[in-house]
């Protein structure tokens, strides 16, 4: 069975508690009755993991563009107007896409806990020991993963302690270092039950959780506290043991050669199953795709165009004469380049920018936006034969093993030490990769620049790093003005009437 497989969700349907409606506030008589599971039949606590794993891979389209907007390598195309009021850090605590957000990651974080209570249920009634104690581990990784998410959209936020959204009322908030702190102490957890092989490794759940995942968003939550010592050590571990390797061909890294690569750490997957018809698992990827467009593929489909990399970030990699990184994350339309190349300072372009990828699709101007997203893009001739639909059978690539040299070089180059690996090895592996030439030595504002240069688009990376070490200029720009008012979102209205912490907690 394929991990990725939604089917699997269906046949929890008499294993788990778990609300039914899109709201918290659920009454008891929505949920699933359990009282009738045989837990000695220990074969199906693997409908659990699948469908664990189904409900992370099912992103709802609209989380992602909440996470990852802000900064100033992406903007907002499109015309939906409050979502271009967010990049300008004018927040609208009305807008659906951010109650939306609430309620997909917290209902994945109440789903998780419902499978792994019903885990502990299994292992009571003689599972595997060692299996259930694993799955639990993977679980806590994917509810610590989307609980980093909501406190960097919200600080202060509620920790579910169990699968009744009910008891979401008697919890009081958590501060975001509390947060951060149990993620940690929750990795801590994980790690010793995991697997201590790359997720492409895994047989059981090819592309599944590890021990290299848990160490990674433990890293991440510890550069959040500022606490170097700690991500260093864990990223030097995954560094150390991993056997992670970056792949050769960055452009590729994001298409199908690089579906679950030896770079990922996590990865959301989805599959057309190599068929033209049939059942097909996809994230929404018309969010990103062209609204005007003449593929290779005739017929190939398009998309909304709500996505588009920054002329800001154009311009940095055109500066550091980068060419394989900005060719893979932006997509140029005439009118893009016309708009660089008004800059005198970019009269001049080189000769390989152009409207027309490499794989022959062809990008025309459209009224919604100058440049779109090359990282979420899939060439029309990598599309299974038969199938049109923009971005199918592409995998949502989560955390990569560059991310990782990239964060221990951040903790060294803010103080932490390191005997595996100094941080300009670490840049200079990243470096390499795209043929950029090596530095002799690199300071904490040559990391950032390269994490921009390497995630732009990706996971609102670049807005996290800029909060977190107080380097907030560049945010101001285009008409923008930042301020340290402006990291968090409000609470949804809609969830300030319904859980009162949020409403005697609101932010402005």
């Amino acid at each position: 069975m394929r991990l990725f497989n939604k089917l699997s969700i269906l046949a929890l349907s008499s294993a788990l508690v778990l609300p039914t409606a899109c709201s918290l506030d659920v009454p008891l008589e929505n949920v699933q009755k359990v009282e009738a599971t045989d837990y000695t039949q220990t074969e199906n606590m693997m409908l659990l993991v699948y469908g664990a794993y189904a409900q992370l891979n099912e992103l709802q389209w609209e989380s992602f563009p909440t996470i990852a907007l802000r900064g100033d390598d992406v903007n907002p195309a499109g015309d939906q107007q409050p979502l271009i009021r967010t990049d300008l850090y004018d927040y609208d605590r009305n807008f659906w896409l951010y109650n939306s957000t609430w309620l997909n990651l917290y209902s994945d974080i109440i789903y998780w806990h419902g499978a792994m209570e019903e885990l502990t249920k299994y292992q009571e009634a003689g599972a595997s020991a060692a299996l259930t104690n694993q799955y639990i581990a993977e679980m806590k990784v994917m509810r610590s993963f989307e609980l980093l998410q909501l406190a960097r959209l919200w600080s202060d936020i509620l920790i579910p302690r169990s699968s009744q959204p009910s008891d979401l009322y008697n919890v009081e908030l958590s501060t975001f270092d509390e947060v951060m702190e149990h993620i940690s102490a929750q990795m801590d957890e994980a790690i010793p039950n995991l697997a201590a092989v790359r997720p492409n490794q895994r047989t059981d759940v090819p592309g599944g959780i590890t021990r290299y995942t848990a160490l990674a968003v433990k890293a991440m939550a510890n550069l959040e506290m500022h606490n170097y010592q700690a991500a260093a050590d864990a990223t030097g571990e995954i560094i150390a043991q991993g056997g992670f390797a970056l792949m050769d061909d960055y452009y590729q890294l994001f298409k199908i050669p690089g579906k679950l690569s030896s770079e990922s750490l996590m990865e959301l997957q989805y599959s057309d199953y190599g068929t033209a018809t049939g059942t097909v698992n996809r994230y929404l990827w018309d969010f990103f795709g062209p609204a005007s467009w003449t593929p290779s593929v005739s017929g190939a489909g398009g998309g909304w165009g709500f996505w588009e990399p920054s002329i800001e970030y154009v311009k940095f990699m055109l500066g550091r004469g980068e060419r394989e990184r900005l060719e893979a994350t932006v997509l140029f339309t005439p009118d893009g380049i016309a708009q660089v190349k008004s800059d005198p300072a970019y009269a001049t372009l080189p000769s390989w920018v152009s409207n027309v990828t490499k794989d022959g699709d062809v990008f025309n101007n459209h009224p919604r936006y100058k440049f779109l997203s090359g990282k979420h893009y899939l060439p029309s001739k990598q599309l299974t034969a038969g199938r049109f639909t923009y971005g199918e059978n592409k995998n949502f690539s989560v955390i990569r093993y560059s991310e990782v040299l990239l964060m221990h070089a951040e903790a060294l180059t803010s103080g932490a030490t390191s005997s595996v690996m100094s941080a300009s090895d670490a840049v200079n592996a990243v470096r390499a990769r795209v043929g950029m030439a090596p530095l002799s030595s690199v300071t904490l504002d040559q990391v950032l620049d390269e994490k921009l240069a390497e995630f732009a688009t990706e996971w609102g990376i670049r807005f996290f790093d800029l909060v977190r070490h107080g380097k907030t200029a560049p945010l101001s720009y285009g008409g923008r003005t930042y301020t340290d008012a402006d990291r968090f979102l409000p609470y949804p209205l809609e969830q300030q009437d319904i859980l009162p912490q949020l409403k005697d907690a609101s932010k402005p």
